[in-house]
C-alpha cells in the first residue's frame, strides 16, 4: 500500500476511534450538556472581562479629563473592580462545574471500558493468549484506558471552550477595529497549523510509547513471576540489565516526545509575544492619532493574555486526540476481536448419559505468526464411563493437546471430538466445561483461603463435599495442620504451596465437581511415587463414573489403565494394555524397562 492510501486508512481508523468515544460519552446526555452549557457560559463570562477592564480605564482616564475629584473617581474604580470579580468568580465556578462534570464522564467511560475489557479477556479464546502477552494485555487494560478518559476533558470541552473565545471573541474585537483584531489573532491560525501537523506525528510516538511500555510491563511482569529463580541463579544483575535496556528505549521516546511538544510551545510563546508587540505599536500609534481609546487598546490586550493559554493549550488538545486516538484503537481491538472459540448459534446444552468420549481421525495444528505447528495428525479412540485411558509419549508427541481439545479450548482442523455422540462444537461451551474436568500440570492457585482454591468451580458447595474432594488428593493431612485450617490463605499464585501440594489442590479442585469426563495432564508429576499411587487408590471412588484420560511421562501413573495410547509426532503408534504392550517389546516396553532400571537402580 502506498503512503498516501496508508496514512488516510489510518486518518479514517483514527475518526471512527474518536467517532465511538464521543458517542459513549453521549451516553450521559444530562452530564454532557451540564458540561458544555457551563463550557460555553464560561467561556461569554471570560469575554466580558476584557470589556469591563477596558471601560474601566476609559472611564478613569475621562474623569481624569474632567478634573475629578479622588473621591469620585474612587467609587468608579470600586464599582469597576467589583464587576470584575463577580465576573471572574462566575466564571470560576462555571469552570469548575465544567471539569467537574467532564472528569465524571471520563470516569464513567473508564469504568464501562474497564468492565467491557475483563468481559472480552474471559470470553477470548486460547489462541489469543497464546500469540499476545499478559504484560501488553495489562498496560492495554490500565495505560490505555486512562488515555481515552483524559479525552472528554482535555479535548472535547477543550475545543468547545477555545471555540468561543476564538469565534465570539473574533466578532468582537473586529466590531472596535478590523485591522487591530488581525494583528491579535494572527499567531493563532499558525499555531492551529503547527498543532495539526504534529498530531500524526505525537501519534505514532504514542503508539511506539505504547508498545515500548508493554515490552517493559513484560519483562516486569516475568521477573516478579520468576523471583525464585532469579535469587537461586543469583541473577538479579541480568534482569537489571533487561529492564535498564526496556526502560532506555522507553525513556529515548519519551524525550523525543517532549522535544517535540517543547518545541511546539516554543514557537507558540514566540508567535504569541510577536503578535502582542504588533498590537502594541500599531495600537499606540491609533491612540497617539485619536482614532482608538486607551481602554479599547487595553481591552484588546487583555483579550490577548487571556487568549494565551488556552491558545498554548492547543498542544495538549491534540496531545490528547492523539492518545485518545492511539490508546482507543489498542482498546477497541481487544473488544472488537471475536473470539475463535464461542459457541454456535444452533448450539444446545451437553446432555450426559453413557459418558462416552469419542476421537474420530482429530487433526489438528497450533496457529502462530509464522504459519502453523501441527500437533495431531488423524488421532482417534474412545473412552467410555468407568474405563481409563493413559496416554504417554516423548515431548512434543500431541498428548496435552489432547487435553486442551477435549474442553475444546481450540477446535480442531479436522475429523471431530463427540461425548455421547454430541460433537463438542454443537454444545454450548459452558455445559461442555461443567462435563470435562482437566487438572493440568502447572496447577494456578488463587490468592485465597485453600477452601476458596478447592472450591473455586462451585463457592457453595458444602465443607463435607471440600474434605472429601482434599481427602481423595491426599490434601487433608497437610491442610489439618495449616494455622486455619481451610481459612488459612495461601501466597501469591501458590507461593506458601510446594509443586506437589499445588498440584493436590488442583486435583481436588477438579474432581469436588465430579465431571463426567476427567483429564488428568501429567497433573501428579510433581507428587512422589508413593503419594500418587495413594491418590490413584483414592480417586477411583471419585472418578468411578467417569470417563477417564491419564497423561503422564511416569508410566506408573498409567500402568492400571485399561487402555494405554504411545504417541509420538501427533500418532498413535502403539495402543494396548500395559501387559500387552510390553509383550510386545516394542517402544512402551522400551520406556517401561528403561524407567523401571531407574527404578531398581
Amino acid at each position: 500500500m502506498l503512503d498516501s492510501e496508508q496514512k488516510i486508512v489510518d486518518l479514517r481508523t483514527s475518526a471512527n476511534v474518536i467517532a465511538r468515544i464521543l458517542r459513549m460519552a453521549l451516553a450521559h446526555p444530562v452530564r454532557m450538556a451540564i458540561a458544555g452549557t457551563a463550557t460555553l457560559a464560561a467561556g461569554v463570562v471570560q469575554l466580558l472581562v476584557p470589556r469591563f477592564i477596558g471601560d474601566a480605564v476609559d472611564h478613569i482616564f475621562a474623569l481624569l479629563a474632567s478634573g475629578a475629584t479622588w473621591d469620585e473617581g474612587r467609587g468608579g474604580l470600586l464599582v469597576a473592580a467589583v464587576i470584575l470579580f463577580a465576573a471572574s468568580s462566575l466564571r470560576g465556578l462555571l469552570l469548575m462545574l465544567h471539569t467537574q462534570q467532564g472528569e465524571v464522564i471520563g470516569q464513567a467511560i473508564a469504568y464501562r471500558l474497564r468492565l467491557r475489557y475483563y468481559v472480552a479477556l474471559q470470553r477470548l479464546s486460547y489462541s489469543f493468549h497464546d500469540r499476545v502477552h499478559t504484560g501488553d494485555l495489562m498496560t492495554r487494560g490500565l495505560l490505555d484506558i486512562e488515555g481515552v478518559r483524559y479525552f472528554i476533558n482535555q479535548a472535547v470541552l477543550r475545543i468547545i471552550y477555545l471555540g468561543v473565545l476564538l469565534g465570539a471573541g473574533a466578532y468582537l474585537l473586529m466590531r472596535t477595529d478590523v485591522v487591530l483584531s488581525a494583528i491579535a489573532l494572527s499567531f493563532v491560525p499558525v499555531v492551529a497549523w503547527l498543532a495539526s501537523s504534529s498530531r500524526l506525528r505525537l501519534r505514532e510516538m504514542w503508539y511506539q510509547l505504547q508498545r515500548r511500555m508493554s515490552v517493559l510491563t513484560r519483562v516486569m511482569d516475568e521477573n516478579l513471576t520468576g523471583i525464585r529463580v532469579v535469587r537461586a541463579f543469583s541473577s538479579q544483575p541480568h534482569e537489571m540489565g533487561k529492564f535498564d535496556r526496556a526502560s532506555q528505549r522507553a525513556y529515548r521516546l519519551v524525550e523525543r516526545r517532549v522535544r517535540v511538544r517543547v518545541n511546539h510551545g516554543t514557537w507558540m510563546t514566540f508567535l504569541y509575544y510577536l503578535a502582542m508587540g504588533g498590537v502594541l505599536v500599531v495600537g499606540g500609534l491609533q491612540v497617539l492619532g485619536g482614532t482608538l481609546s486607551v481602554g479599547q487598546l487595553t481591552e484588546f490586550l487583555a483579550f490577548m493574555t487571556i487568549l494565551q493559554q488556552p491558545v498554548r493549550q492547543i498542544g495538549n488538545l491534540v496531545n490528547a486526540t492523539a492518545r485518545a486516538s492511539s490508546s482507543g484503537q489498542r482498546v477497541f481491538e481487544v473488544l472488537d476481536h471475536e473470539p475463535d472459540i464461542a459457541d454456535r448459534p444452533t448450539a444446545t446444552p451437553l446432555k450426559v448419559d453413557r459418558g462416552l468420549l469419542r476421537f474420530d481421525e482429530v487433526r489438528f495444528a497450533y496457529p502462530t505468526d509464522d504459519g502453523q505447528v501441527p500437533a495431531l495428525a488423524g488421532v482417534s479412540f474412545q473412552v467410555a464411563r468407568g474405563q481409563t485411558v493413559g496416554i504417554v509419549g516423548p515431548p512434543g508427541a500431541g498428548k496435552s493437546t489432547i487435553a486442551h481439545l477435549v474442553a475444546r479450548f481450540y477446535d480442531v482442523d479436522g475429523g471431530s471430538i463427540s461425548i455421547d455422540g454430541a460433537d463438542v462444537r454443537d454444545v454450548t461451551l459452558a455445559s461442555l466445561r461443567r462435563a470435562v474436568g482437566v487438572i493440568q500440570q502447572d496447577s494456578f492457585v488463587f490468592t485465597a483461603s485453600v477452601e476458596t482454591n478447592v472450591a473455586y468451580g462451585d463457592p457453595w458447595a458444602v465443607r463435607e463435599r471440600i474434605t472429601h474432594a482434599t481427602s481423595s488428593a491426599q490434601l487433608s493431612s497437610y491442610i489439618d495442620r495449616l494455622p486455619m485450617q481451610y481459612r488459612t490463605l495461601v501466597g501469591e499464585r501458590g507461593v506458601s504451596l510446594s509443586g506437589g501440594q499445588r498440584q493436590r489442590l488442583a486435583i481436588a479442585r477438579g474432581v469436588m465437581l465430579k465431571p463426567a469426563v476427567v483429564v488428568f495432564d501429567d497433573s501428579t508429576a510433581a507428587v512422589d511415587a508413593g503419594t500418587e499411587q495413594r491418590i490413584r487408590r483414592a480417586l477411583r471412588e471419585q472418578t468411578a463414573d467417569c470417563a477417564t484420560i491419564i497423561i503422564a511421562h511416569r508410566l506408573s501413573s498409567l500402568m492400571h489403565a485399561d487402555r494405554i495410547l504411545f504417541m509420538d509426532g501427533g500418532r498413535i503408534v502403539e495402543e494396548g494394555s500395559h501387559d500387552e504392550l510390553v509383550a510386545e517389546g516394542g517402544r512402551y516396553a522400551a520406556l517401561f524397562e528403561l524407567q523401571t532400571r531407574k527404578a531398581d537402580s
